[in-house]
């Protein structure tokens, strides 16, 4: 247990999130307090109106040794600078601090420096732009202002340049939608998104597509019109669905996207006249895909789909709760090269309990083997509301893996593979300190996770536990949400308040 104690409330999340991204896996907590609480395994932060501080680790069982770092801002960073922006630079100026001792304290760096945020190519491109700098300045100011290393700022630099071109056709406005689908074969220990167990829920699915239904009804009249760039059905698992009642839903997508002049197709002519597109389908899991159901997806024309192993390690897979082996992985690729998808991507999770580099090796000679267009490479979180904690309090350490040696190997699988990083994204309570990197061949990039990630353009989302975000093109960066209830049964209750709240969300000028 490390006990952090601060006597501003200013102080808390930076170095909260710091705490935890060197000493991951080790419980926390935080007080507020004048003068810390003489505990061991404590780091005390106290900070005088001025803006100095001083910062004060107490040895434990976690910390090794009793050290104290003192911290003085520099006046003239902020001299002349009008108070917002003064408040900025002294906010980065102390953390960088924050940062530099714990570096100084454990003895070694961060990939990712100080970087908190999940966003760090929306950063990277927004301060190349601003300042007009080149690669090799960009990569320096990084390190000087965020102390990230120069390998993942060429990382954040490349897929930032990749995501600026694919997104000019998303910044005029416009909108993509987003169906949640929140029932799945079972629920992974690592996972921490809305899911219901199928078979226990079965009963509550002919009514949950009801809502759904409901809510797409009332789009047409909230979004004026405007039918979405992309749509993605994601979850949970979608293919958790039957093939009928994955036919239902994929119908009302279907009616929602006009048609031109003679044709009564309305999502083939659009992604055959590029005006919607991209349409996924987060199959995900093998145990639920089934060739009725992707007939059913070609019949609708999704045109891109994830089947996902996460990992190649039979005993990794019943471990973390998946009830297929990855023999069945294997056939259920097979069967979507059978009929037809040619855009399909993989996710792999790396840091698995128990999961050694040798593992990470197999798996990712597994993917080789079957060559999926796109490859997305998580770096595993311990997500408060996922199994794993209760898994990690109860057996300790999940693993002793060697992260950033394992994300090296997925890069090098990917590049072998005709594949680009194009998006990026980062989580709290990562494993390694590391990220999640999307990697495609061309023209196979999921342009849905790119435009969600950079937030450039506004998402309408449907179903229980979903977030939709409206994106200001005013250039104000303003950004508002609204969510839907988790709870399932709310939702079904509730769902004329569900639509009312988007209503006003999208209804704004």
């Amino acid at each position: 247990m490390i006990t952090l104690s601060y006597n501003q409330e200013s102080l808390e999340y930076d170095a909260y999130a710091l705490l935890t991204s060197f000493y991951p896996g080790i419980e926390t907590r935080q007080l507020l307090s004048e003068e810390g609480t003489g505990e061991a395994d404590e780091l005390h932060i106290h900070a005088e109106e001025d803006g100095s501080c001083r910062l004060f680790f107490r040895a434990g069982a976690v910390f090794d040794k009793d050290r104290e770092y003192a911290f003085s801002p520099e006046r003239e960073a902020t001299e002349g600078a009008p108070g917002e922006e003064a408040l900025r630079v002294l906010k980065w100026e102390r953390k960088r601090f924050f940062y530099d001792c714990f570096a100084d304290y454990s003895g070694r760096e961060l990939p990712w420096g100080g970087l908190t945020g999940v966003r760090p190519t929306k950063l990277i491109l927004g301060t190349a732009r601003e300042r007009e700098l080149s690669e090799e300045e960009l990569i320096r100011f990084m390190y000087e202002q965020y102390r990230v290393s120069e390998e993942k700022a060429k990382l954040g630099y490349r897929i930032a340049m990749l995501e600026d071109g694919l997104l000019d056709p998303f910044r005029s406005g416009g909108y993509s939608l987003y169906i949640g689908i929140p029932f799945c074969p079972s629920t992974c220990l690592y996972c921490s998104f809305l899911s219901y167990p199928i078979a226990a829920f079965r009963k509550k699915v002919s009514e949950y597509l009801d809502c759904v239904e409901t809510e797409l009804a009332a789009l047409p009249e909230i979004m004026k019109g405007q039918a979405p760039d992309t749509v993605y059905i994601g979850g949970g698992t979608p293919t958790a669905l039957s093939a009928e009642e994955l036919e239902r839903l994929l119908e009302m997508v279907r009616r929602l996207i006009p048609a031109s002049g003679k044709n009564t197709q309305g999502l083939r002519f659009r992604l055959q006249t590029g005006s919607l597109r991209e349409f996924t389908v987060e199959a995900g899991r093998p145990d639920s895909i089934t060739p009725e159901k992707l007939r059913v997806m070609r019949k609708y024309v999704v045109d891109r789909i994830s089947v996902n192993p996460q990992t190649f390690k039979e005993e990794t897979l019943r471990l973390i709760g998946r009830h297929h082996t990855t023999e069945q992985l294997c056939e259920a690729f097979a069967l979507a090269r059978s009929e037809g998808f040619d855009n399909i991507n993989m996710d792999l999770i790396l840091g698995l309990p128990g999961e050694k580099l040798s593992d990470v090796e197999h798996t990712l000679s597994r993917v080789a083997e079957l060559g999926p267009d796109s490859l997305t490479v998580h770096s595993l979180a311990l997500k408060r509301a996922a199994k794993m904690r209760e898994w990690v309090a109860e057996h300790g350490q999940i693993s002793g893996l060697d992260y950033e040696c394992a994300m090296k190997m997925a890069s090098d699988t990917a590049d072998a593979l005709g594949m680009k990083p194009y998006y990026l994204y980062r989580q709290k309570n990562m494993a390694g300190a590391l990220e999640n990197t999307g990697f495609a061949r061309e023209g196979k990039y999921g342009l849905y996770n790119i435009v969600i990630m950079e937030e450039v353009q506004s998402i309408y989302a449907i179903g229980a536990g979903t977030v939709s975000k409206k994106v200001f093109t005013d250039g104000s960066g303003r950004i508002e949400r609204c969510d839907t209830h988790k709870d399932l049964s709310l939702y079904l209750s509730d769902i004329q308040a569900m639509i009312e709240r988007k209503r006003r969300l999208f209804g704004e000028g």
